[in-house]
């Protein structure tokens, strides 16, 4: 019996590329570097099933080149990359993996905040560079954390999860925005739901965990770094367009905020020329909040459900366009 084929357009860990391989004939991408567009659409074709990455363009073009396509299993928890009006019309669902990633992506954030509050990004280069000549009593100053008021744009699963190691671990105040208020949140954190302005003023610590879309596209821009503390911390583990790269540049350049920690940028991989790098008050991550081995493989398992959900012709276990079972 012939079996269906599917392409995935990374190799996963083992965890969600075995149990795939055991049902499909599978068409695995072998560079680090994701396939060109021309190259996906000549991949996908005569396909049931697509694994894709965040930098994999689903859009209509590549739908259109695909008409056996059954399912789009997203290796990430957004699908920003994948023109959903466009697979709902072919009734092709769309799977991603959320939840898996909270602890890890909260970790990061947590990560970055104290690494850029506490300069161990600049500290850390001098040491290695031959700067370190003694102990000073005002060397590499930086931030205090304990009892000092966190914002988070956006209390999600992340946000809330990054809100509660703050909060328990550093008996930080923690003020949050979201579409409306989360007694849950309120009562478990001592949390208050407040406007954007009043977050990014009275915040020591702003941490980013907002969805992307058109509406907090570039929302962090000079204005926004106006309004934070001198001495504030910015984090984002959320996406790299929330932000206006050149305006936080400024920012940190001209001491208008005190340091940035950043998992994400815009574009990725971010230029190694590019002006943040060369601040000293900017630690920037390859986007890697989600990786941990053990996240890795619960996305994967979590990717490896959606795909073979969706080439027998089951209802995806995550699936982020419900409508196309309607």
């Amino acid at each position: 019996m012939t079996r269906p084929r599917v392409f995935v357009a990374r190799r996963l860990p083992d965890a969600g590329l075995a149990p795939i391989a055991a049902e499909c004939d599978v068409d695995v991408w072998p560079d680090r570097l994701p396939p060109p567009a021309d190259e996906l659409r000549k991949r996908v074709a005569g396909c049931v099933g697509l694994v894709s990455l965040l930098t994999d363009k689903v859009d209509a073009a590549l739908l259109a080149a695909a008409p056996t396509l059954k399912v789009v299993s997203n290796f990430a928890v957004g699908v920003n990359n994948v023109d959903l009006p466009a697979a709902t019309v072919r009734k092709i669902p769309v799977g991603n993996t959320p939840g898996v990633l909270t602890d890890a992506t909260a970790d990061i954030a947590v990560t970055l905040l104290l690494a850029a509050a506490r300069r161990l990004g600049e500290n850390s280069t001098d040491a290695k560079e031959g700067r370190w000549i003694t102990w000073e009593p005002t060397g590499w100053l930086g931030c205090d954390l304990v009892g000092r008021t966190v914002g988070i744009v956006g209390m999600g699963r992340i946000g809330f999860a990054t809100a509660k190691r703050l909060h328990h671990g550093w008996g930080m105040k923690v003020l949050y925005t979201a579409r409306s208020p989360k007694p849950d949140v309120d009562r478990e954190l001592g949390a208050k739901h407040v406007d954007f302005d009043t977050l990014l003023a009275e915040s020591d610590f702003v941490s980013v965990h907002a969805d992307l879309n058109p509406t907090t596209t570039g929302m962090f821009g000079a204005e926004q770094f106006r309004q934070m503390k001198r001495t504030a911390v910015f984090v984002n583990t959320a996406r790299g367009p929330h932000v206006d790269q050149p305006e936080l540049a400024a920012a940190l350049r001209a001491g208008t905020i005190f340091a940035a920690g950043l998992d994400v940028t815009d574009p990725e991989p971010l230029p190694p020329s590019h002006e943040l790098f060369t601040l000293p008050n900017c630690i920037i991550a390859p986007h890697v909040a989600s990786a941990t081995t053990g996240t890795r493989d619960a996305m994967a398992r979590l990717c490896a459900a959606n795909l073979l959900a969706g080439v027998r012709g089951e209802r995806l276990p995550h699936c982020v366009n419900p409508q196309v079972y309607e």
